[in-house]
């Protein structure tokens, strides 16, 4: 009879009778033997992975991924944010060239694709959808406005268990998204920044408002957590953020016979409402939430009718050895800083995406996602925005070590919902000059 090892024929051997016994009694011993080797060895190589877990490298036990880690940016290129955009990628590009100073994720340069939102959802969707199928990223920055980041992570994102990192979406409609678990912001919700732009309001000697918001998941937050502490009176009037003119909405917004006028609005309503309420005699006092704070509306209206008026954003933190380490290296970057607010936490996002990969040691989406909680939760080795404490940080995260990633804009902390815990608001005032100038700064920690 014949068998198949390979090509190769196999003969069978046959054995005499009184060879038999004296076999079997062989192999008895034989295997009593190793047996025993077999025991001791166990026993042995349990006691020695003890003894060596807490200094053999994590990399050492693990298969690393064959292919370099790749992250989307998908950002507002063309519509109404096209400003920022442009602007939030220096601080994409920035982390990215840090990283790769690094070393690297998985001991590869991290490699990028970057989409346009147009400030459309349909298209976001399509464009969130490429970045994940056609390029194949295993994380995302961006988008920035709420309901961008709403329509990716329900529709796109969630459902491709692909970690999505907000740097700036406020909505607290994305507390409550149907996102799995795969969706993160850096910045505060707008129930925090609401609140304080009713203090400002009130600060500013107001008790009666007219509120025009922008009809969409950030306009409608932010304009019911300014309802909620706000103690006096005031009109809320939400817009089509497409409508041609405002006329008809500000003159609702009067009813009251308001002392000023607070906008929730992008850049491009913003100016033209401030223009028909400035030349209707509407209006001569203004009260701002954040995207208002642009160089180019202050030009657009004139910087002599809106000098010493105020508004509100999510800052950045105070001055800190992450903040001026960052600091530095975009100046050396870019010969000046940034013109324009987020920059910093689009770095923080991208950044908390490659260390958190690092640590998972996995292209996984769910396994990349299971990280991001522990790299900027403290105690843990704190990490910092520099190529040289970077490069510390991923060899730490690759043996399995805890990081405390303090970040360009402040603490990365996340609760359950992937929601900031920490963070600061600022209140900044348009100045004679046409310049933007930060006033205040006050610190948040969610209870």
């Amino acid at each position: 009879m014949l068998g198949r090892q390979g090509s190769r024929p196999i003969r069978q051997h046959h054995l005499r009778p009184f060879f038999i016994p004296l076999l079997i009694l062989t192999l008895l011993l034989v295997s009593c033997g190793t047996g025993r080797e077999q025991g001791a060895s166990q026993s042995s190589g349990t006691q020695q992975a003890g003894g060596q877990g807490a200094t053999e490298p994590q990399s050492a036990q693990r298969r690393l991924p064959s292919e370099p880690l790749k992250l989307g940016f998908l950002i507002d290129f063309s519509g109404p944010l096209a400003e920022y955009g442009e602007e939030l990628l220096t601080g994409f590009e920035l982390a990215i060239k840090h990283i790769n100073e690094a070393g690297g994720v998985w001991g590869m340069p991290v490699e990028t694709a970057v989409g346009d939102t147009a400030l459309d959802p349909t298209i976001a969707v399509e464009e969130a959808r490429r970045l994940i199928e056609v390029e194949h990223v295993h994380g995302l920055v961006g988008p920035m406005s709420s309901a961008m980041t709403l329509a990716v992570a329900e529709s796109v994102s969630g459902p491709a268990q692909i970690p999505t990192i907000s740097p700036v979406a406020t909505s607290s409609q994305i507390t409550l998204a149907d996102d799995d678990d795969f969706l993160f912001r850096v910045s505060l919700a707008d129930h925090v920044e609401g609140r304080f732009l009713a203090r400002l309001a009130e600060e500013q000697g107001y008790d009666n408002v007219g509120l025009i918001y922008r009809d969409d998941a950030f306009g409608q937050g932010m304009a019911t957590a300014f309802e909620q502490h706000w103690p006096g009176t005031v009109k809320l009037i939400g817009v089509d953020p497409r409508s041609p003119s405002f006329i008809a909405e500000l003159e609702q917004s009067i009813e009251f016979g308001p002392q000023a006028l607070v906008l929730i609005s992008f850049p491009s309503e913003t100016i033209l409402i401030l223009r028909e309420a400035l030349e209707l005699g509407y209006y001569d006092q203004f009260v701002f939430g954040a995207p208002a704070r642009a160089p180019g509306v202050s030009e657009a209206i004139g910087p002599e009718l809106l000098a010493g008026m105020r508004g509100t954003y999510v800052a950045p933190a105070p001055s800190s050895p992450s903040s001026e380490a960052w600091n530095r290296a975009y100046f050396d970057e870019h010969g000046a800083p940034p013109a324009l607010a987020y920059v910093k936490e689009a770095y923080d996002a991208t950044i908390a995406l490659a260390l958190a990969a690092e640590a998972a040691g996995s292209s996984h989406g769910p396994a990349i996602r299971d990280q991001l909680r522990r790299i900027g939760s403290s105690p843990g080795l704190v990490v910092i925005p520099d190529p040289d404490s970077l490069s510390q940080g991923l060899q730490a995260a690759r043996s399995g070590d805890d990081l405390d990633y303090q970040g360009a804009a402040g603490i990365l902390e996340w609760d359950e919902r992937g929601d900031s815990t920490h963070g600061f608001i600022g209140i900044w005032e348009f100045t004679a000059d046409g310049s933007i100038a930060d006033v205040a700064v006050f610190e948040f920690v969610a209870q």
